[in-house]
Order: C-alpha cells, then sequence, then structure tokens
C-alpha cells in the first residue's frame, strides 16, 4: 500500500515539474505574444480628421467628436505619422482627458487657439489668457503665388479627396448670350383710338331707335337712332329749312348713322326720350384690336422697350398664347404698388379677347452676348460679392467681382474675373469656412504667438 503511494505522488510530481518547464520555455523562447495586423494598437483617432491621433481616449479636439480605437493595418497604411507629436514641445500643460494630438508630415500647420477666445492664437501649445487649455487646429500652408485679394478670406488649398467628399463643383467663367424675361400681370381694355361717341347736334325727341341694346354689332353707315326736332324744322335759315325739307318727305326726323363698324358697349336713350346736343346717346368701340395695361415694376423697367414683341396667355383659353408688342410706356409710376402701366396692343379677329379680362404676359429682353457666371457661383455678403477662383492644384483663391444684370440663373461680371476662368460653384460652406479660420489666424497669429504661458 505504501509503495502504491510512494509511485502516485512521484507520478505526480514529474507532471508537474513537466507543465511548469513547458511554460517555461514556451514563454522565454517566444516572448510577449504580438497582435494581428487586425488587433487593436492601443491608439485613438478621429473619424471626422484621421490625422489626429491619441494614446488615449477622448474627444477630437477640431470636432469634439468621439475618438475611435485604431487598428494596425489603418496605422501601418503610412498616413499618419505617429512619432510626429505638436503638443510635446511646450511646457507639459495637457490636461489628464485632453488627447494628445499627432501631426502628419504633409502641408499643414498647427496652431492653437482659445476655445473662449477665438483670436487669441499661438504656435505653441499652453494656456490662454484667462487660464484654459488651447486646442490644436489644422490650417493649410500658403500657397506661394497665392495672395490675400480679400478682407477677412485667405487662399485655402484643399486636396482633390477632400473636394470629392465635400461636392466641390467648378465652371469656366464664358461670354454668352443673356436674356431677361419679365413677367407681368395685364388686363384686356378698349383700345381708346377706337371708341365713338354718338351725340346729336339738335335738342328733339327719340322718334326711333335702331341699335336698342348693349352689346349689339353695327356696320358704319347703318342707322342707329332717329330724331325729331321741332327747332330744325322751325328754323329761318335757308339751309336748315332745306334739310327740314328733306327730312319731313322721309318721316319728318333727323337720322343718326354708324361712324365706324363696332359694338354698342354703352346706350344711354330710350324711345320717346328728349335729347340734347349735351346728352351722348350711344359709345361704339371696335374691339378687333384690343389694348393690355400691364403692370412692370420699376426694377424691370430697364428691359421693357417701345415695339419688342410680348406674349400673353389667358385662363380662359389655355394653352394659347397670343402674339403682340409693346405700345407705350406710361411716364408715371404708381406710388402704391411701385409699378408702371405699360401698354401692349394685341389683334383680336375673332372676339376672344374681351375687356376686363386678366391676362398673363411675358416679354423677352435680349441683352446680347457679356461676361457672366451662375448665380450660385457668388457669394453675397450685403455689400461685396465674393467667388473663389480655382487656381489649379487644390488651391481656391477668394475674390471680390463687380456684378452687373441679375438674371435669375445668371449674374453679369462687369469686373474682377477673365474669361477662361473657373469658379466654385458647389461646395462653398466648407472652402468659405477655412478661407475664413486661416485669414484669421493669418491676422493675429504674428501678434499672439509667444505670448501665453
Amino acid at each position: 500500500m505504501n509503495r502504491k503511494a510512494f509511485f502516485l505522488t512521484v507520478l505526480l510530481t514529474a507532471a508537474l515539474v513537466l507543465a511548469a518547464g513547458s511554460a517555461w520555455l514556451l514563454t522565454r523562447g517566444s516572448g510577449p505574444m504580438q497582435p494581428s495586423r487586425s488587433a487593436k494598437t492601443g491608439k485613438y483617432h478621429c473619424p471626422m480628421h484621421p490625422k489626429m491621433i491619441s494614446d488615449r481616449p477622448g474627444d477630437c479636439p477640431i470636432c469634439q467628436m468621439r475618438m475611435v480605437p485604431m487598428d494596425a493595418a489603418t496605422e501601418g497604411a503610412g498616413t499618419v505619422d505617429a512619432g510626429a507629436d505638436a503638443g510635446t514641445s511646450g511646457a507639459g500643460t495637457k490636461e489628464a482627458g485632453q488627447p494628445e494630438v499627432r501631426n502628419a508630415p504633409s502641408k499643414k500647420k498647427i496652431l492653437y487657439r482659445s476655445t473662449m477666445n477665438p483670436n487669441e492664437i499661438s504656435d505653441r501649445p499652453g494656456k490662454d489668457s484667462m487660464g484654459m487649455e488651447m486646442v490644436p487646429v489644422e490650417v493649410e500652408e500658403e500657397a506661394p503665388a497665392a495672395r490675400a485679394s480679400v478682407e477677412g478670406l485667405s487662399p485655402v488649398r484643399i486636396s482633390l479627396q477632400k473636394q470629392q467628399l465635400i461636392g466641390v463643383k467648378t465652371t469656366a467663367v464664358a461670354v454668352s448670350p443673356l436674356r431677361r424675361t419679365v413677367r407681368a400681370v395685364g388686363r384686356v381694355t378698349f383700345d381708346e383710338t377706337r371708341l365713338h361717341h354718338i351725340h346729336t347736334k339738335v335738342s328733339g325727341y327719340v322718334e326711333r331707335l335702331h341699335a336698342n341694346a348693349t352689346g349689339e354689332l353695327v356696320r358704319k353707315g347703318e342707322p342707329l337712332v332717329e330724331i325729331y326736332s321741332p327747332e330744325l324744322l322751325a328754323s329761318q335759315q335757308e339751309y336748315l329749312v332745306a334739310l327740314a325739307a328733306r327730312a319731313r318727305t322721309s318721316g319728318s326726323s333727323l337720322p343718326s348713322v354708324a361712324p365706324m363698324s363696332g359694338t354698342v358697349i354703352q346706350r344711354n336713350v330710350t324711345h320717346g326720350e328728349r335729347v340734347g346736343p349735351e346728352m351722348t346717346l350711344l359709345e361704339l368701340a371696335d374691339l378687333s384690336r384690343v389694348w393690355v395695361l400691364a403692370s412692370v415694376y420699376e426694377y424691370e423697367l430697364p428691359f421693357v422697350r417701345e415695339g419688342e414683341k410680348a406674349t400673353m396667355s389667358l385662363s380662359y383659353v389655355p394653352g394659347v398664347s397670343f402674339e403682340g408688342r409693346v405700345s407705350k410706356i406710361y411716364p408715371v409710376l404708381d406710388a402704391a404698388t411701385r409699378t408702371a402701366q405699360v401698354r401692349l396692343e394685341f389683334p383680336n379677329p375673332g372676339l376672344v379677347l374681351k375687356p376686363e379680362m386678366y391676362a398673363e404676359v411675358q416679354l423677352v429682353a435680349d441683352l446680347g452676348k457679356r461676361l457672366a457666371v451662375p448665380d450660385t457661383a457668388v457669394m453675397e455678403t450685403g455689400t461685396r460679392s465674393i467667388v473663389f477662383v480655382d487656381r489649379g492644384e487644390g488651391f481656391f483663391e477668394p475674390r471680390e467681382i463687380s456684378i452687373g444684370l441679375r438674371l435669375p440663373d445668371r449674374y453679369e461680371v462687369l469686373g474682377g474675373l477673365r474669361e477662361g476662368e473657373k469658379v466654385l460653384t458647389a461646395g462653398h460652406f466648407f472652402i468659405d469656412s477655412e478661407s475664413r479660420l486661416k485669414a484669421a489666424l493669418a491676422e493675429t497669429g504674428e501678434g499672439s504667438t509667444g505670448s501665453h504661458r
């Protein structure tokens, strides 16, 4: 029994010794286990600013987003230089929760800005005048040929990859034909040159009324009304006596005939009514041609000229356009609506156009060929018009230009650009922000450098 216990003890001891020796040899021969290429490296970077790297978790000092762990494959891609520490050259005043920022070797510069006063900038890490830790900011290095031509803005360089991310688009400045369309609301009315009032030269009584209804069509020379005048018959003058004699032979009445063909638009007398020279018996209008009075705003008046073609459409006949011309621009402006009356003439052979109809009028002014840019290229500040000119190799230069005519989709350029230059038409927000930040840093960097502790 003792012999069997002794053998079991020896076997257990030998097994323990072998296990301990194997573990020691394995540990010594291989050293600490190396992580795979996909293993975490213990470093953190910003998803929006991959060049911002830290040895500790925290927030990105630029966009305040949470930094995420990066793997060895990302670190070894050669896009980040983990050994160039832009924040360790100072006095070592980093807070415990502040990530340690590392800068990649590129054409960028790291400056430090106060979080409380953005105009307080330094080229070294440290604290601002209020005792707050300054945060690093990436700034593109200025192109050698670039120059700051606009106050408050600076030329910037944007990489091709970043241009694609923010949707940068450019277009060439070109000389192109410009047309301005003026749209206005009009009202159909009578042609004042085609109106006629019917009067009698003597007093008398309406003996017969031929045109006895408003809206009736009459032809030139047709009788309208017959008047019996005792004064005319009793006149002692030779001419009037002879005229009265002729009138009596045809019924003792004086006929009044239509001086033109047209439509009776007003009837002021009835059968048997006494009339005099001061009364308007009938009113005729020739509607074969009508006027349209359109209200045009004063800022659009320079694009309206007499004799130009005009197009009109009516809800009364949808899908049909009427062609006319501008016959008169009235010299007086309406003080309440700030509009001027423009008179248009339209033929009306089928009497389709009826007075007091509402109409939509279009006037197209041909302005000729002029230097112009798309309206999306121009940034209006209220007092200045700014464009960003593509100088090539990713450099964008802000430039102030002079604007002439402002069309719905294009602006005329009076100065500041040349034909063939490329201007930015999309992605303004990011490039404008970069330009303003860089200009602010450039203006205050020299005076603030070295003044922080």
